[in-house]
């Protein structure tokens, strides 16, 4: 426990000196230091940087959710354009990797290209729930 103290003190001094260093002038570090309230003005300060750590968390986690899915999506629909029993053309593939979901939307132009190009995507999308939309006709 001590040494968490002493990592404690040491953080708030690092952050108190960094806080004096960006006043622009002696008034301005007079005044913080005149206030005492190191300890406070410490705190708040880690509390901010806390904050920021958790929203560059969030934003890595975010980002590699969306790397997810863009793999998700560039992996069916280069699947279906490679099969030759789909004309892939006008087939559009969504990902959400939130709700684990693949979304098939566009145009065949036969029913038996549509339920082909639903197994393609079943297939591909290993843990992914596949909402085959595609419209079929020209």
């Amino acid at each position: 426990m001590t040494h968490v103290k002493t990592v404690s003190a040491w953080t708030g001094a690092v952050t108190m000196a960094a806080l004096l260093s960006a006043c622009s002038n002696t008034t301005e570090r007079s005044g913080l230091e005149a206030t005492g309230d190191v300890t406070s003005v410490a705190a708040q300060a880690g509390e901010a940087v806390k904050d920021a750590g958790r929203s560059v968390g969030e934003a890595v986690l975010d980002g590699g959710r969306a790397a997810d899915a863009a793999f998700e999506t560039a992996d069916v629909k280069t699947a279906l354009m490679a099969d030759a029993r789909v004309d892939a053309g006008d087939i559009n593939v969504d990902t959400d990797h939130a709700s684990k979901r693949v979304t098939l939307t566009g145009r065949v132009p036969t029913a038996a290209q549509k339920t082909f190009a639903g197994e393609i995507a079943v297939k591909r999308a290993v843990g992914y729930r596949v909402e085959n939309q595609l419209r079929v006709g020209s």
